[in-house]
């Protein structure tokens, strides 16, 4: 398997993520070549090099209506780097890391609710173990 960090290293291949994130967010089921080859202003064998580089990486999945092919982003992949760059943000930042900006698509309403609970239940927990530590004078 291709090392992720190979895969979007690529100006090219993250300018094509770009597009499709901003694309899914808008509402595609999917980004035809030409409309990538279009928007970047790139060549359509250089987007078809790209698109099959960040296939194999499993960072788009690919839906196929007759001779047309629409891709679209899988953020499974891009979840991994997350969490493995997050300890590095919090031990860099700490409690003061700065606020990303996500433009990512909205959660359903069960999801927000689950996530919303989530977050405060993990919130409140740090703040039991932080009570805890200052009164065993950690």
């Amino acid at each position: 398997m291709t090392d992720i960090f190979d895969v979007i290293a690529d100006g090219t291949r993250r300018d094509i993520l770009q597009l499709l994130l901003r694309r899914t967010s808008e509402g595609d089921a999917g980004t035809s070549v030409s409309h990538i080859v279009a928007d970047l202003g790139i060549s359509q064998p250089t987007v078809s090099k790209h698109l099959k580089v960040l296939r194999e990486a499993d960072l788009v999945s690919v839906r196929e209506d007759g001779q047309r092919r629409f891709y679209s982003l899988a953020v499974e992949p891009l979840e991994a780097i997350d969490d493995w760059l997050v300890p590095f943000l919090m031990d860099a930042y700490g409690d003061d890391a700065p606020d990303v900006d996500y433009p990512g698509l909205p959660l359903p309403d069960g999801a927000a609710h689950a996530a919303e609970v989530v977050g405060r239940a993990a919130a409140s927990a740090k703040h039991v173990v932080a009570t805890a530590l200052k009164r065993l004078g950690g």
